[in-house]
């Protein structure tokens, strides 16, 4: 496995692959690695010839300072684990200023709407920094193809929207939400539940398939109405906001129709830890 921290001793690696005409799949993280991300690299593997993982916990997408600060750092763990799934990844391990240089911002962007819808309006800034950090580290690792996972579906949305505004020749994959055996999406943040707490929070997938089963027979606000008294009535999980979307546009629904694909998002908070998830209600 080969580990770079600097962004110029991985361009000559991605370099001397393209030169014997090797793909190159991406992977991009912030560490603290779970099964879920090793889906995405799996994937990844099996379609390209080599793959690049970026381990990055990028400052500028947190809102939060306190949740920058508490987000799980696991370098040396992270890089056993991938290097069990495969000795020919290549890691890219940069410190802020290797991505950022001398000043640690994010570039303002538009996304035609997209970044002002959920997460957007719960967390400023934070497309901008996902925007940022995701289209820099495209410029260094140049990648045909870069997997995502739907977990985090609008951001995945919102890299498509970026490729294209900026023709950044990069394929972007999404990957299907990789969920414990209870249903509850990996993620980072599940390592910080209580016991109780991950005890409760499989309530949230449950809620979400109950609500796709409303969906077929029922309007958008009445499921809507229906998951909120859900929470209400919750003594553990607090909810931050439950909409239905159009999965293009990521406009909250007002009257269903066949023509269009729809997802239900959802935000909770488990004490201070936040969780999302989402799923496909057609």
């Amino acid at each position: 496995m080969i580990i770079c921290h600097k962004k110029e001793d991985l361009r000559r690696v991605v370099d001397g692959l393209r030169l014997k005409n090797q793909t190159i799949g991406f992977v991009p993280t912030m560490g603290a690695l779970h099964d879920g991300h090793l889906s995405l690299i799996r994937k990844g593997l099996e379609e390209n010839s080599r793959m690049v993982v970026s381990i990055f916990v990028n400052p500028t997408q947190f809102d939060n300072t306190s949740d920058l600060e508490k987000y799980p750092r696991t370098i040396e763990s992270d890089l056993e684990l991938l290097q069990t799934l495969s000795k020919d990844l290549i890691v890219y391990a940069p410190a802020a200023d290797d991505i950022y240089g001398g000043t640690v911002s994010s570039e303002r962007f538009d996304f035609d709407g997209l970044e002002d819808q959920m997460e957007g309006r719960f967390r400023k800034g934070h497309f901008d920094g996902v925007g940022t950090v995701v289209k820099r580290l495209f410029e260094i690792v140049q990648p045909d193809t870069a997997y995502f996972g739907k977990k985090d579906f609008q951001q995945l949305r919102i890299i498509q929207e970026l490729i294209r505004k900026h023709q950044l020749s990069v394929e972007v994959k999404g990957v299907e939400i990789f969920r414990d055996k209870d249903g509850l999406a990996l993620s980072s943040r599940n390592e910080r539940l209580s016991k109780a707490q991950r005890e409760a929070a499989p309530f949230i997938y449950k809620t979400l398939k109950a609500a796709k089963n409303r969906f077929g027979t029922e309007s958008a606000n009445k499921v809507i109405e229906w998951v909120e008294k859900q929470f209400a009535q919750h003594d553990l999980l607090k909810l931050e906001y439950f909409t239905i979307a159009d999965e293009a546009s990521l406009q909250t629904v007002q009257r269903k129709t066949k023509t269009k694909s729809y997802r239900a998002f959802i935000a909770v908070f488990a004490g201070d830890i936040r969780l999302i998830d989402n799923i496909a209600l057609n």
